[in-house]
């Protein structure tokens, strides 16, 4: 089975597009490391330390970004879940329109 040539391509291009997304990402994570230097003292009540403050940042914004995540992910699941029951639903009503079809029609006298 041969490949296809043009779906080949598109996917170095994406590939290409992820890598050079993920580059970029790093380098404007370094950027913002060197442009806020100096620590913060951090207290999450059970646990104290002192970090960085582009650490501080950088970990609070993937925590948000997964917190998305996980928000999206409930979303999405009531959707599919929703979803499955309306097709369900509609294949019933389809099976009951072909029995009343299939039905003879009473004389309208």
């Amino acid at each position: 089975m041969r490949r296809n040539p043009t779906w080949s391509a598109g996917l170095r291009v994406r590939r290409f597009f992820w890598l050079l997304l993920l580059f970029l990402c790093v380098a404007l994570a370094v950027l913002f490391a060197a442009m806020n230097p100096g620590a913060i003292d951090l207290d999450l009540g059970f646990f104290a330390t002192r970090v960085q403050k582009s650490l501080a940042l950088t970990l609070a914004f993937a925590a948000g970004w997964t917190f998305g995540l996980l928000c999206l992910s409930a979303v999405l699941l009531r959707v599919f879940l929703e979803r499955r029951r309306l097709r369900k639903a509609l294949r019933l009503a389809e099976a009951e329109v072909h029995v009343l079809r299939s039905q003879p029609a009473p004389h309208a006298d």
